[in-house]
């Protein structure tokens, strides 16, 4: 996880890539896993557990993790950026995202490959997101959403990449599709 990787923008056309509906999809970009997350409602609310250190996605992330979290407006865009070193683990807790990535590793077998995902309050899923993979979200529905996410490192300004929400290469497509 500690390794510095190269990014290269990719040339796409207009559209959405994969839209990932279960979490050992085939289409999914190399390194990134999706699992669902346990989740217990009851008359009061309910519980879910974000991560247990040591264990699960975050098995291998050091004690000098970082644990964030972000509350968005319904939709509002915030896209795309990448990590050189940097692995994230999200679990979106409230609200439903529209996630999207792009897999920016010139090397990798799934180079310039888009996944979306529907994730938050209608789909738990966790997701685990490898360094030189773009990823950004979009807030969908009328309700805030909220992100928690832990960071295999602290954050460094450094090791973070921005590329534009419209960039022409990645062509993601944030349109409504059903109108």
């Amino acid at each position: 996880m500690g390794n510095s990787i190269e990014i290269q923008l990719p040339r796409n056309e207009r559209g959405l890539g994969s839209i990932i509906l279960r979490p050992d999809s085939p289409d999914l970009i190399a390194d990134v896993v999706v699992r669902p997350f346990p989740l217990w409602p009851d008359d009061r609310g309910y519980f879910l557990e974000v991560a247990r250190m040591g264990e699960g996605l975050v098995a291998d992330f050091p004690a000098e993790s970082q644990v964030s979290a972000a509350v968005n407006y319904p939709g509002i865009i915030k896209a795309f950026h990448y990590h050189l070193k940097q692995t994230d683990y999200w679990v979106p807790v409230a609200g439903m995202l529209q996630v999207a990535l792009v897999d920016l590793r010139p090397g990798s077998r799934t180079y310039g490959k888009r996944n979306t995902f529907y994730l938050g309050a209608l789909r738990s899923w966790q997701l685990l997101i490898p360094p030189g993979v773009g990823h950004g979200y979009k807030v969908i529905g009328e309700t805030p959403s909220t992100l928690v996410y832990i960071t295999n490192r602290v954050y460094d300004p450094a090791d973070e990449g921005r590329i534009a929400y419209d960039d022409p290469g990645i062509a993601y497509d944030w349109e409504l599709q059903h109108k």
